[in-house]
């Protein structure tokens, strides 16, 4: 890797375009549903955080799939590839179609345990069991991404989110508000065009995985083991990190609606920064988990270096940027009697973004040495250490909603604090110690 900047620069960008898109899918949801109010946004904040922590739970179908297929791609074994790729959108298949089943049932009781009550609870319920019908195509098309990513195709999965994003955007408006012989369905809506999307988005997958990577014979079940061993570290992870998600909103909520609302909007805005960082985790990981297959350690901890400094200059762009924008974000996204408790939330969100980003950046690094267990024992710190944080937060003082993002930034200052003492000076059995500077490796590269 000669030039390792250029060479990030090139995996990243079509990264980020895409990643963007993401969030950008729940932004223009906001963006819609709060013209109908402050409850209806309430509702679509309450239960798009706990879709986020039933779905991404299983997000390790992603990111197994494309550390072991960028491993693949290092060592020269295709079949390697094309086996991890198939097992990792099958698994995916399987679980979302579990999750829409199980999880139905129990949407009322879990929305209610966030704190929905009433008129917020019914539209808070629709929005949330449409949604599931669209679990099992969305865990597919995190696979399948992850695969393309592994052998550095990031262009194709742009591609797919852009027409995805698209269709949601031409949707959200007509089934919201409703155009001739379409009716006003309000939030309910929102989530059938976002259910669509997935659903259009898991076809164009299945397709260009295909065609990447051919027909396998028969699905690869003896890998299966492996896998489920990823699957059973970053689910804790994930579960541990979504956890923490979770229990800052349903704080909110116990605020009061406007909060809640007002939170749900930082939220949305933190969630697209966070996938605009990812996009140096994604290329990182790639990269860390080719040279590692390719056995050059001392590339991987190049990588790494590139990765979070530029990572770092970006979380600081960032937080510039948010300063600079708030009065238009709390124009477009924040109902005007929530605009109170916005404004000192963003303030919190928007000083923690350079050591955001190194959270971010780093958990990519680490998911390319496949050092899972890591990452999982620096998230059981991190979240006790938010739920302690969340707990002295007192929902009936003026500006706990404040408070409430001021803990967040200290759980991801512990994230960030795990992820860098793991690469410099490479603390525990680090996968990174034995890599030093092009060329070098063995115990002095680790000081």
């Amino acid at each position: 890797m000669s030039n390792p900047h250029r060479t990030l620069a090139v995996l990243t960008f079509p990264v980020l375009l895409s990643l963007l898109l993401e969030p950008l899918t729940g932004i223009v949801d906001t963006f819609f549903v709060a013209r109908l109010g402050a409850l209806e946004l309430a509702a679509l904040g309450i239960s798009t955080a706990v879709l986020s922590s039933v779905i991404w739970v299983f997000n390790f179908v992603g990111i197994g799939a494309q550390t072991e297929v960028a491993r693949c791609d290092g060592a020269g074994d295709a079949a390697g590839a094309s086996e991890a790729a198939l097992l990792a959108m099958t698994v995916g298949a399987g679980l979302g179609l579990a999750l829409a089943i199980g999880f139905w049932p129990a949407a009322p009781a879990a929305l209610h345990w966030m704190g929905a009550e009433g008129g917020l609870l019914a539209e808070a319920v629709v929005y949330l069991q449409i949604r599931l019908l669209g679990a099992a195509p969305l865990l597919v098309t995190l696979a399948g991404f992850g695969a393309l990513r592994g052998v550095q195709d990031m262009r194709t999965p742009f591609w797919i989110a852009l027409g995805s994003s698209a269709l949601n955007a031409v949707l959200d408006p007509l089934l919201i508000f409703g155009a001739g012989p379409v009716p006003a369905l309000g939030v309910a809506g929102a989530a059938i065009a976002s259910t669509a999307a997935h659903w259009l988005a898991a076809g164009a997958v299945v397709w260009a995985v295909r065609s990447r990577f051919g027909v396998a014979h028969r699905i690869p079940w003896r890998r299966a083991p492996q896998l489920l061993v990823v699957g059973r570290d970053l689910v804790a992870r994930t579960a541990l990190l979504l956890l923490f998600q979770l229990l800052a909103t349903r704080k909110a909520a116990a605020i009061g609606v406007s909060a809640i609302a007002a939170h749900h909007a930082v939220r949305q805005l933190w969630t697209l920064s966070a996938f605009v960082l990812d996009a140096y985790a994604a290329a990182g990981q790639t990269l860390v988990g080719y040279f590692l297959g390719a056995d050059e350690p001392a590339q991987a901890r190049r990588v790494a270096g590139v990765a979070c400094g530029w990572g770092a200059v970006t979380g600081v762009v960032i937080g510039g940027l948010m300063w600079a924008g708030e009065d238009a974000v709390a124009l477009a996204f924040v109902p005007a009697e929530a605009r109170a408790e916005f404004h000192l939330a963003w303030l919190a969100l928007l000083l923690a973004q350079p050591l955001n980003a190194l959270s971010f950046v780093t958990d990519g690094l680490h998911w390319g040495s496949a050092d899972y267990a890591y990452l999982r024992n620096a998230m059981i710190v991190a979240t006790a250490t938010g739920l302690a944080g969340l707990y002295l937060v007192d929902p009936a003082v003026p500006g706990a909603l404040f408070g409430v993002w001021l803990v967040t930034g200290a759980w991801i200052t512990v994230r960030a604090g795990f992820g860098m003492a793991r690469i410099w000076p490479g603390i525990g059995a680090s996968p990174f110690r034995r890599a030093g500077p092009a060329g070098r490796e063995g115990p002095a590269a680790a000081s």
